[in-house]
């Protein structure tokens, strides 16, 4: 599947903020003004201004309306929460260049909040998965320890880790100690 840098760019952020609710264990890390400040910073967001408290509460509602999506039961389920999301941001395509980058599009209007921002670009960016018939790559870890969104942009579709190095060889390492066991036993 061929992904544009700029929903590439916008599906890493919906990951990332995904990635900071509590799930399974995990402490919620998206807490106060800044955490948001560093969430902000980590996407690199362009044109956002100081954040309030109402941000922060924007923010934490555009992240559940996103793990809805990730959790929608089907394409209809999932399309009709994109389309909601996208709506209440107020989207406002415009072309435009700026640091360092060629053009591109950007959804949220000019001066738009951040959790708008998010919206916007977020959902749209959902959007394109969705209309390519791609939905099967927004997934949660497969670690029973971890539930880590990510989206699956491996060719065949068969990532099932949020990171290799760290679940996958978790796993794969316990399943390799269980067989050496089972072996010693016999």
């Amino acid at each position: 599947m061929l992904i544009n840098h700029d929903t590439r760019y916008a599906l890493d952020a919906v990951v990332d903020l995904l990635n900071t609710r509590a799930d399974d264990g995990t402490p919620d890390t998206l807490t106060d003004l800044e955490a948001l400040a560093g969430y902000v910073r980590r996407n690199a967001f362009s044109g956002v201004s100081d954040l309030t408290d109402g941000d922060l509460l924007a923010v934490r509602r555009v992240r559940e309306q996103f793990a809805q999506v990730f959790a929608a039961a089907d394409q209809r389920s999932a399309a009709d929460l994109v389309n909601a999301l996208v709506a209440d941001a107020g989207t406002t395509p415009q072309l435009t260049d700026h640091d360092g980058y060629d053009w591109h599009v950007h959804y949220f209007a000019p001066g738009a909040s951040v959790a708008d921002h998010l919206a916007a670009d977020g959902g749209m960016a959902l959007g394109f998965l969705l209309v390519a018939g791609e939905r099967e790559r927004l997934r949660r870890c497969a670690a029973p320890d971890c539930r880590r969104a990510f989206i699956d942009l491996s060719r065949n579709r068969s990532r099932r880790y949020c990171d290799s190095r760290t679940c996958g060889n978790r796993l794969h390492v316990a399943a390799y100690r269980a067989r050496q066991r089972e072996s010693a036993g016999n």
